[in-house]
Order: structure tokens, then C-alpha cells, then sequence
């Protein structure tokens, strides 16, 4: 678990069990009193020796309150493995892949969704999770993953009804493409389509031919067509744009004169952009450091219903246009996220329209099948 969703090392860890909690060291078991808070530092002498773990001892789930999340303080159900390092602790959850994922789904997708969506989302973060088990993201300390965006994000949303029961409803499904396991790679908003790995430099091949580009539409148009991240445009000052270039790529070729979208790639992604400066020149390659050049503090990103966000890290998507009007650099863009895999809230609106979970990701995933 992180710790902000910065990083896995904590400063200390503060828990409690409604029915009490057991606490296990090298050679040594204690049990504490329902409902009782302890608190464990990288000093604890049990750590002299190895890990300290940690359970509720009902078999129920354990309150973090040294840690925060969307809900407030997370509980953790299965065990809390705890290793000592030079900086404080780091904290592992252990539990069973079910378990995990009804922290997730509502975590990633809102659970007001439609049921089949969050049946898709299931299975996605299913696949997802069956992929990274396949090895250690941390060897050190037996994690397959963290509870960040760098994964999936886990438990930053309380357990939700409708969210485990998608869960439930899909219990050990997966995809599979051509026999095998496959990384179901989704995001929030399409821009009426979706694009392939060559968004990520990676190119097209046997392993990867189920992330095809395909338009996210019926008969009646683009399904998201009326949602606010759809179209999107941004108003760049000349003098900010030249700031967050040097910044985020780390050349400073003075004052911009020029940005343009030199390559694009399937569905209309940019996969190359070329900036021009009074000091030189810089050229930036695919979707995610694209989306980084241009991101930071500094201005307004104006979506197709009139409401307005700022700016972030990243800009909204990689599928966009520039153009050029004074000193103002306009966007013109659409979707938001990296356009591989499915949509969510393309899958919400598919399922508005009847649309069941298996027709969703044929949809965003075509030539897989469902298995258990």
C-alpha cells in the first residue's frame, strides 16, 4: 500500500480489528482487545528478526487510520505484512484476488454505473490483476502490485453492492486471446475511438492484435457523444506554453513560435509533435510524453458542456489538434485518457442502450473470448 499514492514507505502503521487483532512476530503471538489501536514503527523490536504480520482476529477486516483514502480511513481485509526499512515501514496486503477486486472496481468505476459496465470493469480488473500475479512488481517484499494508478487503483472507494456484485456475477472470468491471458488495458473517455499499442511505440503483433482501433458507435452515432470529456479545447498562452515545454522536457528552446502535430496513428492519435522555438527545436514521441509535454499548471481546459478544469499533469488526451491565433495556442481535443483498450464511460453508455458485458468488451477488445 502506498502512502499518498506516492510512495510504499510509511511512516508508521496504525490499526485496529472491530473484534480484536492477532499480531504475529518471529516466534512470538499477541492478541489485542476489540476494537483496541495500536501503533507499530520501524523500531519495533519484532522486526529484528524478520516481517511482522498482522489479522483481525475474526477473520474480519482491519481500520488503518495512520493511512487516508477516498472514504477516510481503509479497512483491510486478509493480512497485513509489515517490513522494516531505513526510511519506516512498508505495508502488504494479502488476499484472495475476489477479494481484492471488489476494492477495485468501485475504486476505478463509479458503482452508480450500469450493471453490465461494472461487469466489464470486473472482468478487466480481473484480467489485469491475473497478469501482474505472473511476477513480482516488489521480490523484496512478495507484491505483485501497488494500490496506485501505476496498477489499478485499490480501495481509494469503500466496498460497494452493486460493484461486488459484478464481481460475483463474473466470478473467475477472463479474457483470453488466442488461448492466452491478455492485459485489458482501459481508461475513462474515448473520442468516438479508440487507438492500438503503436500509441505507445510498441508495434503491432500476434500478442497485442486484440488492442485494434475501433469506433466506439452504433447506428445512432459515437455512444459518448453527449459527455463533457468528449470534445474538449484549451487556450495555451504563448509564454506558458514555452515554460511547460522547458519544463517538462527538459530543453529550453525559448519563446514557442510553432506546435504541430508531425505523426499520427490509428484512430487519430498523435504520436509525434514538433514545437518550434527562437532558440531551436524539439520533437517529442508518443502518446504518453506527448500528453506530459504539454501538461502542467498555467491554464484552462474548457469541456464540450461549458465546464472548465485546470490543468494537470497530463493533458486530457493525445487525440487532438493544434492551431495557432496570435500568441494563443488553441487544442482542440477529445476523450480523456490514453485510448487503448476500453472506454468506461464508453461501456457505461453502451450498456445504457442494452448492451450486456460481453458484448462491451468485443467491442473494445475484439477476437477474445470469455473464459473461467
Amino acid at each position: 500500500m502506498t502512502d499518498g499514492y506516492k510512495q510504499i514507505v510509511h511512516k508508521e502503521l496504525k490499526v485496529s480489528a472491530t473484534g480484536g487483532l492477532i499480531i504475529e512476530k518471529t516466534g512470538t503471538r499477541e492478541e489485542t482487545a476489540e476494537n483496541e489501536k495500536i501503533t507499530i514503527t520501524k523500531e519495533d523490536v519484532g522486526f529484528q528478526n524478520g516481517k511482522i504480520r498482522v489479522t483481525a482476529k475474526d477473520g474480519g477486516e482491519m481500520v488503518v487510520s495512520s493511512i487516508r483514502r477516498g472514504y477516510g480511513n481503509p479497512s483491510y481485509a486478509g493480512i497485513l505484512d509489515l517490513y522494516a526499512t531505513s526510511e519506516g515501514i512498508v505495508i502488504i496486503n494479502e488476499l484472495p484476488v475476489e477479494s481484492y477486486l471488489c476494492k477495485v472496481v468501485p475504486s476505478e468505476m463509479p458503482a452508480s454505473y450500469q450493471k453490465e459496465a461494472l461487469k466489464a470493469q470486473a472482468v478487466c480488473a480481473r484480467n489485469y490483476a491475473e497478469r501482474q500475479m505472473e511476477d513480482y512488481a516488489y521480490p523484496e517484499y512478495q507484491a505483485h502490485v501497488n494500490d496506485s494508478t501505476d496498477y489499478q487503483v485499490y480501495n481509494n472507494s469503500a466496498q460497494q453492492d452493486a460493484s461486488t456484485e459484478a464481481v460475483r456475477e463474473t466470478a473467475g472470468e477472463v479474457l483470453k486471446y488466442k488461448g492466452n491471458i491478455v492485459t485489458t488495458y482501459y481508461y475513462s473517455t474515448s473520442c468516438g475511438k479508440t487507438t492500438t499499442m503503436k500509441a505507445w511505440g510498441t508495434s503491432e503483433n500476434e500478442s497485442n492484435g486484440y488492442l485494434q482501433s475501433v469506433e466506439v458507435k452504433d447506428k445512432n452515432g459515437d455512444y459518448e457523444k453527449s459527455l463533457p470529456w468528449y470534445r474538449w479545447k484549451a487556450d495555451i498562452d504563448q509564454d506558458i506554453l514555452s515554460t511547460l515545454l522547458a519544463e517538462n522536457v527538459k530543453k529550453n528552446i525559448g519563446t514557442v513560435q510553432s506546435l504541430e502535430v508531425t505523426k499520427t496513428g490509428p484512430g487519430g492519435v498523435a504520436l509525434q509533435i514538433k514545437a518550434v522555438g527562437d532558440k531551436g527545436s524539439i520533437t517529442v514521441d508518443t502518446e504518453n510524453k506527448i500528453r506530459k509535454a504539454l501538461g502542467g499548471n498555467g491554464y484552462e481546459i474548457k469541456k464540450q458542456d461549458g465546464t472548465v478544469a485546470q490543468s494537470g499533469t497530463l493533458l486530457p488526451s493525445a487525440f487532438f489538434k493544434v492551431k495557432k491565433a496570435g500568441n494563443i495556442f488553441k487544442i482542440i481535443g477529445g476523450g480523456y485518457g490514453h485510448g487503448i483498450g476500453m472506454s468506461q464511460n464508453g461501456a457505461n453508455e453502451m450498456a445504457k442502450t442494452g448492451k450486456n458485458y460481453q458484448e462491451i468488451l468485443q467491442m473494445f477488445y475484439p477476437g477474445t473470448t470469455i473464459e473461467k
